[in-house]
């Protein structure tokens, strides 16, 4: 996914870490950067505001229950690999 309009940081980038972003588990420049990306760029930041609400529902469900670290890293590589498996799709499509 990209909005067509330059950035400091890459639309792909800030979609591949998002994950990481929402749980605070990137170092505090890196989120700067993020948040600023987010704050710039409209399809993105609606991105953002889908994942935001999925974790809020699950949440929700799951009250305080939290996912075993292999299983929370098994995700964030299979997420990862989502990522930038569509994006280098629209890439191949552009060209």
């Amino acid at each position: 996914m990209s909005c067509g309009d330059p950035h400091k940081t890459d639309c792909h980038e800030v979609l591949a870490e998002v994950y990481l972003y929402l749980d605070l588990e990137c170092a505090q420049e890196r989120r700067e950067l993020i948040r600023h990306h987010l704050d710039e760029c409209g399809p993105c930041l609606r991105e953002y505001g889908i994942e935001q609400e999925v974790r809020a529902l699950v949440a929700r469900c799951c009250g305080n229950e939290s996912a075993p670290d292999e299983l929370r890293e098994r995700l964030r590589v299979r997420l990862s690999e989502i990522v930038v498996f569509e994006g280098s799709e629209s890439r191949e499509l552009a060209d």
